[in-house]
């Protein structure tokens, strides 16, 4: 088959059965490098990522990805702009719900929650539904004075399913003949959920009527809509696009507040800390290449009488360049490739060889020792294209040496 002169001989270098036993061990500690960085990224950033997915989705699941309210004592029209916030392409689900800071109350504990007042028609798609580990959210339409809370907070109270709890709202009073007293009512536990978040013992849900009641205000309370998004991480861009959409909304006395503001700092950290594994990581890669480099080096300043000769037959100093560099980027391919099977193959047998060797990543208080692990397909490639670029720069400097040989002075003493 033909083959262009530089590519042949650069492959022949490549595979030469007698080199200098010093240059083989630089070459092959510059292939093995590049394997072990792609590798290790590849593994870590998988790992990086199964961990965002999974906050996502336990901490977003329940956070509302976009918050609309108004400083009415009610929502006006819920119903129909729910219809409308329903009709822009990336909203997926709106509910509505009532909220307020409350007081939870057992026969042994006192805890402070946040109180969420429902309607369970509208909330098929809570991830609390998912996660319930006694009763369910639509028992808060099946009886009067029922509440949800999390599994955290119910062994916190000493409490279980069917048992009686109070809740107490500091900042809602009555007189009675004892004086000022703050609003509080008996409510039956009807829901445990287990989402396994700090929501879990944070939170608790009752029906929106019921919460209304409690809160001295009429129908069923609602003055908030919660928005859910194909993607949470767009909810700017999706709050500017309604406000402009919604020619009703300018004027009106309606809030946006996105899942940013409480939970972006949490994100934001989880971020940054990818980015640096990604730095830290690719820095392995990059001493990896400065032995390409190295081991290029002394090939030229060995092969050099080779060179002169190539170029006394007519090899241009393009072609010379041509051959060092096929030669390094072997090399960067070879580890390259390696390094993504291997990469590949211990991410996604990575909980298995954890498991196999026995390791505790997770604290004597964990039964279950599972990574999050999400393998993204965009993520290898960047990497594997990131090294080969890396391998590529590697060789310029050899090949530029390489060409500018004299093949006079070289073979005046030959």
């Amino acid at each position: 088959m033909f083959q262009p002169v530089s590519f042949f001989i650069g492959l022949r270098y490549s595979r030469s059965q007698k080199p200098s036993g010093f240059v083989s061990f630089i070459t092959f500690f510059s292939i093995a490098g590049i394997l072990l960085g792609v590798a290790a990224l590849i593994t870590v950033v998988s790992v990086m990522n199964g961990f965002e997915g999974d906050l996502k989705k336990r901490i977003l699941g329940l956070v509302p990805h976009v918050v609309v309210s108004t400083q009415a004592p009610s929502f006006p029209q819920w119903q129909k702009q729910r219809a409308e916030f329903l009709s822009h392409p990336h909203v997926q689900q709106v509910s509505p719900f009532i909220e307020t800071e409350a007081l939870i109350q057992s026969s042994t504990s006192l805890q402070g929650v946040l109180l969420q007042g429902i309607i369970p028609e509208f909330e098929s798609h809570n991830i609390v539904n998912s996660n319930m580990v006694a009763g369910s959210l639509e028992s808060l339409s099946q009886g009067k004075y029922n509440v949800v809370l999390g599994r955290s907070l119910a062994r916190q109270l000493n409490v279980a399913y069917g048992d009686k709890i109070r809740l107490v709202l500091l900042n809602k009073t009555v007189f009675t003949p004892m004086g000022r007293v703050p609003v509080q009512r008996t409510f039956t536990i009807s829901g445990i959920f287990n989402v396994g978040s700090q929501v879990d013992d944070s939170m608790v849900y009752v029906h929106s009527k019921y919460a209304a009641k409690l809160l001295r205000v009429k129908g069923d309370g609602v003055k908030q809509l919660r928005l859910y998004l194909d993607d949470a991480f767009n909810a700017e861009q999706v709050v500017e696009q309604l406000i402009q959409s919604n020619e009703e909304l300018k004027g009106q006395p309606f809030d946006f507040t996105t899942w940013i503001t409480s939970q972006g700092v949490l994100f934001s950290s989880v971020k940054m800390e990818k980015n640096m594994m990604w730095i830290m990581l690719s820095l392995i890669i990059s001493v990896a290449t400065f032995n390409i480099v190295s081991a290029l080096v002394m090939v030229v300043i060995d092969k050099q009488g080779e060179i002169a000769i190539l170029q006394t037959l007519g090899l241009s100093q393009g072609g010379v360049v041509k051959i060092f560099i096929v030669q390094g980027m072997v090399n960067g391919l070879w580890g390259v490739i390696l390094g993504s099977i291997l990469g590949i193959t211990l991410t996604l047998n990575l909980n298995d060889v954890i498991a196999s060797l026995g390791v505790n990543l997770f604290g004597a208080g964990y039964t279950a020792q599972q990574l999050p692990i999400k393998l993204v397909s965009t993520d290898v490639m960047v990497i594997l294209i990131s090294a080969l670029s890396m391998s590529f720069l590697a060789t310029l400097y050899p090949a530029y040496r390489a060409s500018k040989t004299q093949p006079v002075e070289v073979l005046s003493y030959e």
